[in-house]
């Protein structure tokens, strides 16, 4: 894929994007989550793309195995395209926050989504490290069910099993699909330390230590919210 359909298509994927979330808005949104539309937008529409991206990150290793042999040269167009679409929802939320919401509310995504558009960016432009592009977005499976937390918690379902099987399917995928995929990524960076460029390998580096930073933070942040403040309320049913 050339430069001139790398911009078409993260241009197009954006348009795309902008389109799904003025058609969620025609479908009807539970009472309790009215008060904050644009958010219930915008969380669903996130949640649309991460089960697209995840679902599309895991076929392409089932459909391209050689990639996963090495992760910087080898890639098909169909990878390619995958890395494509994904800077441009990333370019849309981006700016989708920036206009609708406040800053000190989403600098922690904001901060994130300029990251990976930067990091996405140089794998798409230069049609290399599109495999590894596509490992890192194999945490996208975990999105869905972070996704879907939020949009249960303002349906006001944050009692209901459907919720409570959620939070442990969504702290399990979270193991797997993000801390266990981000520190797999850092030792392949490390390890392949004299197959990168120095400018790669630098903003790869900061790239990564970054999302393992606030990775790290958000698994503690779930962790208190959907069971350690959800056991001390129960204990406290106990003793009363």
């Amino acid at each position: 894929m050339d430069v001139s359909a790398v911009v078409w298509t993260v241009g197009s994927s954006a348009a795309a994007f902008k389109l799904l979330n003025a058609a969620v808005d025609k479908f009807p949104i539970p009472e309790t989550a009215r008060r904050n539309t644009w958010k219930w937008r915008n969380i669903s529409t996130s949640c649309i793309h991460s089960v697209i991206t995840g679902v599309w990150a895991v076929l392409c290793f089932c459909l391209h195995p050689q990639m996963a042999e090495d992760l910087i040269e080898t890639h098909s167009a169909f990878s390619h395209a995958l890395v494509s679409v994904s800077i441009g929802y990333f370019i849309y939320d981006f700016f989708d926050m920036v206009l609708h919401q406040k800053l000190h509310h989403s600098w922690e995504l904001l901060f994130h989504h300029a990251v990976v558009i930067t990091c996405f960016g140089i794998s798409a432009l230069s049609s290399r490290y599109i495999g590894f592009s596509v490992v890192a977005l194999l945490v996208e499976i975990n999105s869905v069910f972070l996704h879907l937390r939020q949009v249960l918690l303002m349906a006001n379902l944050a009692k209901s099993t459907l919720y409570r099987l959620n939070s442990i399917v969504n702290l399990g995928t979270y193991v797997v699909f993000r801390i266990s995929t981000l520190a797999w990524m850092t030792r392949w960076l490390v390890l392949n330390r004299d197959n990168v460029p120095l400018l790669s390998y630098t903003v790869g580096s900061v790239g990564m230590a970054i999302m393992t930073a606030m990775n790290i933070v958000l698994f503690y942040r779930l962790l208190r919210s959907d069971f350690l403040k959800s056991s001390l309320e129960a204990k406290k049913e106990k003793e009363k």
